[in-house]
């Protein structure tokens, strides 16, 4: 609910400044909790779904605002065929096809998404003979609906609004804006987290 949600991120707010960052070698960004996003990479994201989550923080706000609201499995499936699409090995392309459509499209899946019947329908033909396109439609429709529902949620969203406002806009007192700038820091460091 709402009220877990709010609770959730103040415990984090909170839990801020004893946070542990840990980042794989692997990783190419390591995240320290002095490295802040510019205002005007956060802007762009305001732009296009497709600036928000072509950016690694932008895709890793975006996914906690679509956790807060259970509906995570878009992005997810977004994602997923956004790495389908890099196989390599049309060997592996049938199996990793069928992982996606088991756990996303077919109707026993763990994290149906929400496709029409036309579109569901064309999709199960494409297993038949997996291809790098065999979800494009799927993905199309599931980020259209992302970029006329959920996206515009989040730009009016805390997830949002404490990384693009600057640190004590519109707060008169030094508390204030201290308050505020904890909170900012700290959101992209959750941020930093989920990415």
């Amino acid at each position: 609910s709402a009220k877990d949600m709010k609770h959730r991120l103040g415990f984090l707010l909170q839990k801020s400044d004893s946070c542990d960052y840990s980042s794989s070698q692997g990783k190419k960004e390591k995240i320290s909790s002095s490295q802040r996003l510019s205002q005007e990479e956060v802007r762009k994201w305001a732009d296009s779904l497709e600036n928000l989550i072509h950016h690694d923080r932008g895709l890793a706000a975006f996914r906690a605002f679509l956790k807060s609201e259970y509906s995570e499995e878009n992005i997810e499936f977004w994602v997923s065929c956004e790495e389908y699409k890099k196989t390599k090995s049309p060997a592996k392309l049938s199996p990793k096809a069928r992982k996606i459509y088991d756990e996303f499209i077919s109707v026993q899946a763990t994290k149906e998404v929400n496709l029409d019947s036309c579109t569901r329908e064309k999709t199960s033909h494409n297993m038949l003979e997996p291809t790098l396109s065999c979800f494009d439609e799927a993905q199309r429709k599931i980020f259209t609906l992302m970029e006329k529902d959920s996206y515009r949620r989040f730009l009016k969203s805390p997830y949002y609004l404490d990384l693009v406002s600057p640190p004590g806009a519109g707060c008169g007192s030094e508390n204030c804006k201290r308050n505020h700038t904890h909170s900012l820091d700290c959101n992209s460091n959750i941020i930093s987290q989920c990415a």
